[in-house]
């Protein structure tokens, strides 16, 4: 799946989305805490600087243009200096603002995170301070909303509606908003708001609540993987859906699809430094992956990964095509293991180089791998961001080294080498020479021993022509697996 998955990423750029959903400014105010007010027992927080986000639906919409989406933003701001910010943000991440209605009697929902930093270091929320009016709007209201929304569905991809429970989306406007999209045949993707009975939501393609979400309204339990299903099947019918994606935190989401699908999606385990916004871009990934084409399970499995990346950002930072590319790739390392055929490595190497990596080259039989082999490859590792090896197989050794080599098959040569840390592919080649690897490579640095002279190592002169490096790397003295296999034959020969 995983080329599957980075060729989807790349068909994201382009999809239209109309977003619906409540606006909201994240203001974070970052100080040194470092002492207790003498006044009472609590830290005191030193002004150091301030910056603002955007949040709630903004962030879905600049998820949405980060990943080469173009967005039209629906939604509500107040006629004050938060309401202005959050344009000017929408505008900045190449979002539409021209559906979103500014009010003079309501203010801009705001967030004010107070942050402390120790000894300058290690940023921690200590406070956040709200300001909103989450009434709901009027008939009239509701009435130009539906419009907006109406017009702009016209020439979209996919409606996508975030939903806090802040007035916006209304029962009306929220059942008219996804009966105007489907009549049109385009998906709805929604993130339910923190209510109990979600049946305004009926109709859509797909619902993405969290775990305390999805218990309150199906009043089933989500703590365990056993409970997962029954949750999501009960949204999925009770809601006439075509998918449920129960997002589960540090323990991915839960699929049940229409199709059949019935799927648990794992996420690998992360440092995570701030959950704030990963719901917002695994709602925002999601919907551009349906409107891309992608089946339930390619969306799913896309948005997980986004989300995951999220986590390992403080505050609201965008998730990159880009960023999902590489989780892809190291994601399929962890599956696949660092064998490739040559046609699946250059795929990849293409999207390592995309991403500004530093591709080394280097190639040999690695008959027992001894010590020497193992401070050659840290070497190589060195001058770049990945290694590639390519090994002989068993029939090119044989032809190289005579009927007795190899001493261990090229499976088990594969199996030792993919233990190596320093390594991070392996091609096998069946030629007598690794040109025809370099010359399809075309790796940056290209390395080999200092038992060679560069103008003897294969490959060099054709690097070099066009910008490559040839590097020579130094030799454990009297390590060879000639040498090994002679100790043996003295220590054990008859």
């Amino acid at each position: 799946m995983p080329l599957s998955l980075i060729n989807l990423v790349h068909n994201l750029a382009g999809r239209r989305i109309v977003l619906l959903g409540d606006l909201m400014m994240d203001r974070y105010i970052y100080g040194n805490a470092e002492r207790l007010s003498p006044e009472a027992p609590v830290p005191v927080l030193h002004f150091s600087n301030e910056q603002i986000a955007l949040g709630g639906a903004g962030r879905v919409a600049a998820g949405i243009t980060a990943l080469g989406g173009k967005c039209v933003m629906v939604g509500l701001v107040g006629e004050d200096m938060a309401g202005r910010e959050i344009c000017r943000e929408l505008h900045q991440a190449n979002c539409d603002t021209s559906g979103v209605v500014t009010l003079p009697n309501r203010p801009t929902i705001s967030k004010v995170r107070f942050i402390g930093l120790a000894q300058h270091r290690h940023p921690q929320p200590m406070l956040r301070l709200d300001y909103e009016d989450a009434s709901a709007i009027d008939a009239q209201l509701e009435a130009r909303v539906i419009d907006l929304v109406d017009r702009y569905l016209e020439s979209a991809d996919a409606l996508c509606i975030e939903d806090y429970n802040k007035g916006l989306v209304t029962e009306t406007v929220c059942r008219e908003a996804i009966a105007r999209a489907r009549r049109r045949g385009l998906p709805v993707m929604v993130d339910p708001g923190p209510i109990a009975d979600f049946s305004k939501y009926a109709n859509a393609s797909s619902l993405k609540p969290n775990r305390p979400e999805t218990s309150r309204a199906t009043g089933l339990p989500v703590r365990d993987p056993a409970d997962y299903q029954p949750a999501a099947e009960w949204l999925l019918e009770k809601l006439n859906l075509e998918a449920a994606t129960i997002t589960l935190d540090k323990h991915g989401v839960f699929l049940a699809a229409r199709d059949g699908t019935r799927q648990w999606i794992r996420s690998r385990e992360r440092q995570v430094y701030d959950v704030t916004g990963a719901g917002d871009t695994f709602l925002a990934t999601l919907t551009m992956a349906r409107a891309a084409g992608a089946d339930w399970m390619q969306a799913a499995t896309l948005a997980n990964v986004a989300g995951g990346l999220e986590c390992e950002k403080f505050g609201s930072v965008p998730v990159t095509p880009g960023e999902i590319v590489q989780e892809l790739l190291l994601e399929s390392h962890g599956r696949l293991g660092k064998v490739r055929t040559l046609d699946q490595l250059l795929r990849e190497l293409e999207e390592h180089r995309a991403a500004g990596k530093r591709i080394v080259f280097t190639n040999g039989c690695f008959d027992l791998v001894h010590i020497g082999h193992v401070q050659y490859f840290k070497f190589a590792r060195s001058q770049g961001d990945l290694l590639v090896v390519g090994v002989n197989t068993d029939q090119s050794i044989r032809r190289l080294k005579g009927p007795k080599r190899p001493i261990i098959t090229q499976e088990d040569r594969l199996g030792v080498l993919e233990g190596l840390e320093s390594i991070d592919y392996l091609v096998l080649f069946e030629e007598d020479t690794p040109m025809r690897l370099i010359e399809a490579i075309r790796p940056d640095v290209l390395v080999k021993g200092q038992d060679y002279s560069k103008d003897r190592v294969v490959g060099a002169d054709f690097v070099e022509s066009y910008g490559g490096t040839v590097a020579l790397a130094p030799l454990a003295e009297g390590r060879s697996s000639s040498n090994v296999i002679q100790r043996i034959l003295e220590a054990y020969g008859s």
